[in-house]
């Protein structure tokens, strides 16, 4: 099993595909701390005061034992409030979720039809599914419809499922919501929408890009907390039907440790700061468009619309030396290779953050512009 294991780990770096834990170091442009709340003094004063209420680190067991605390009662209830669906439910983190989600509610029978370039954690919990899957191109909802048509044309007579991200974690592009949202209603299909990078960022006090579509009967959200909330775990928006079902067959959520309690407090604080703080939603949206105005005009990379920009570089080599150089100069910035994208599409994924300023990004582009022409001679 070790000599297998090796040799997979030697074709890998042949291939230049190896991959290795760094420490975070340089100027923040790759993490997914959009609002600048991972470190920020109000959630850590959030936790300091639930500390000092006796809210426990641990939750001791699962949500199902020992492990349901009040603290996540009272975040599920405030989310359900804050995204405007009818409930919510709390889990550990974004791709447990999202594997959950599809492991556990499409039954056999069902067709799941989802964006060819959804999240690896959809994929994990396609395969754990007894339902059919079938791949839609990317942001052509008329594929999606083709394929729910075909599917009822040959028989196909269980629930059909539309799942997507709002917001590609790797292109930084938005999906088509109302046109699908509309297959949905027509088909009579369920609509699982991925927020993960959307929350925080998009829609009226950060709920999301699909904020006008909660509390649907055939609507289903996915709020990650570890992103632009800044905390840890991932909120199930939905109806109650599903958050029940979840809770009696959904076996990452009934054999797992319950979240950390005092996690589920720093969300409720995130949250209370995306309601009470446009300002720094604002600011977000304000450096966003800084950035891909300097983008364009000094680069030949496009801009995406949002806060994920991805510079599209090609092969594997000449990414991962772009991005060598760039932290040569002092940025955090990472080249993303394949199979986490497709290939040829190698590239540096740029997120921009509250934790940069103007002046900064204004110095990165220019490097990336210098290193560029550094790496090609």
């Amino acid at each position: 099993m070790s000599g297998n294991h090796e040799r997979a780990l030697d074709a890998l770096s042949r291939r230049g595909r190896l991959r290795a834990l760094e420490p975070a170091h340089g100027i923040d442009f790759t993490s997914n701390d959009y609002l600048g709340l991972a470190q920020s003094q109000e959630l850590a004063q959030a936790v300091e005061a639930a500390i000092a209420r006796g809210v426990p680190v641990g939750a001791g067991g699962s949500r199902l034992l020992r492990g349901n605390h009040p603290e996540h009662e009272l975040l599920e209830q405030e989310a359900a409030r804050f995204f405007g669906g009818e409930t919510a439910l709390y889990f550990g983190g974004g791709f447990v979720a999202n594997t959950a989600l599809l492991a556990t509610l499409p039954s056999r029978g069902d067709l799941i039809v989802y964006d060819e370039l959804i999240h690896a954690s959809a994929h994990d919990g396609m395969r754990l599914s007894k339902a059919e899957a079938k791949a839609a191109r990317h942001n052509d909802a008329q594929s999606f419809d083709d394929a729910i048509s075909a599917w009822r044309a040959a028989g196909g007579m269980g629930q059909a499922w539309i799942t997507i991200e709002s917001l590609y974690s790797m292109d930084g592009d938005r999906a088509p919501i109302a046109a699908l949202a509309e297959i949905a209603d027509r088909h009579d299909a369920m609509l699982l929408i991925d927020e993960a990078h959307a929350t925080g960022v998009f829609g009226p006090d950060g709920r999301g890009l699909a904020a006008g579509l909660e509390g649907r009967a055939n609507v289903i959200t996915l709020h990650t907390c570890g992103k632009a909330l800044g905390a840890m775990g991932a909120l199930v928006i939905g109806p109650r039907t599903v958050r029940d079902f979840l809770v009696n067959r959904g076996r990452a959520f009934i054999y797992a440790t319950a979240p950390s309690p005092l996690m589920a407090a720093a969300v409720r604080a995130a949250l209370a700061i995306c309601r009470d703080d446009p300002q720094r939603r604002q600011k977000l949206h304000d450096l966003i468009a800084f950035a891909e105005r300097a983008l364009t005009s000094k680069t030949r990379f496009q801009a995406s619309g949002s806060q994920i920009q991805p510079l599209v570089i090609g092969s594997d080599a000449a990414a991962v030396a772009l991005a060598t150089a760039m932290r040569r100069r002092g940025y955090d910035i990472r080249a993303i290779r394949p199979p986490t994208v497709p290939e040829g599409t190698a590239r540096l994924r740029l997120t921009i953050t509250l934790n940069v300023t103007e002046e900064e990004i204004s110095r990165l582009i220019d490097d990336i512009a210098a290193a560029q022409a550094e790496t090609a001679a």
